[in-house]
């Protein structure tokens, strides 16, 4: 699969390197850098984009400004990208709004987005395109495998990351935790590593997005250890 991640600073680039990083071989990551000062209303993407981008099925687009999300149709026309992740770390950088008219806008050229908030909410059930699916695989929602040596953490083994590249900092850290702390302790290493989520309470989940990250790593460590003392 061809990934074309839209970047704009430490954000999009952090995540871009976990998934160059982490992702499977066969996967060829391009990244394209736009320029952090661009203005409210993008008139002409011409102007900021370049003739051609490199081909791509997947465009992820992780803009810290709005005007970075009013060129994704423009990114897509010139990647031939077949389907574009956009995720909601912050609001400010992509309202919900604006997130429902470039879907609209990207459904109308035959081309599916999904646009998780914050990104690692993501899973393979949100979208049913294969590029999407595929990613999903690997990236967003945390999915981990806990084994316990009695009533510690013995081994904690990563199904599937988030995006921003948190998850083996969590995992390396909940070994040797006694099984009653290791959620607690999970949702304090998720935020140490740092999450990237905004903390700006969002309207939507009346909750900063930030916490709602570190809640989607408490969930997959609850549910590892329950899944553990099931089998037993």
């Amino acid at each position: 699969m061809r990934i074309l991640v839209a970047i704009q600073g430490h954000y999009g680039q952090r995540i871009g390197d976990n998934i160059r990083k982490y992702g499977p071989a066969d996967w060829k990551v391009y990244f394209y850098t736009l320029p952090q000062d661009l203005p409210a209303i993008i008139d002409d993407a011409d102007a900021f984009l370049p003739k051609e981008l490199p081909a791509a099925d997947l465009l992820i687009s992780l803009g810290e400004h709005p005007g970075v999300a009013q060129m994704i149709p423009d990114m897509v026309k010139k990647s031939g990208a077949k389907a574009v992740i956009a995720p909601a770390d912050n609001r400010v950088w992509l309202p919900p709004g604006l997130a429902k008219q470039i879907k609209r806008k990207l459904e109308s050229m035959g081309v599916d987005m999904v646009y998780p908030v914050p990104f690692c909410t993501l899973t393979e059930k949100d979208s049913q395109n294969q590029y999407i699916c595929e990613f999903a695989k690997y990236f967003g929602r945390l999915e981990v495998d806990i084994e316990l040596d009695k009533d510690r953490i013995k081994r904690v083994a990563v199904i599937r990351g988030a995006p921003c590249g948190c998850s083996p900092y969590v995992a390396d850290g909940l070994v040797g935790v006694w099984e009653r702390d290791a959620v607690e302790k999970a949702g304090l290493l998720h935020h140490q590593y740092p999450c990237l989520s905004t903390m700006v309470m969002d309207q939507e989940f009346e909750d900063t997005l930030m916490h709602r990250a570190g809640l989607m790593t408490k969930l997959a460590v609850e549910k590892a250890i329950k899944g553990v003392k099931v089998a037993k």
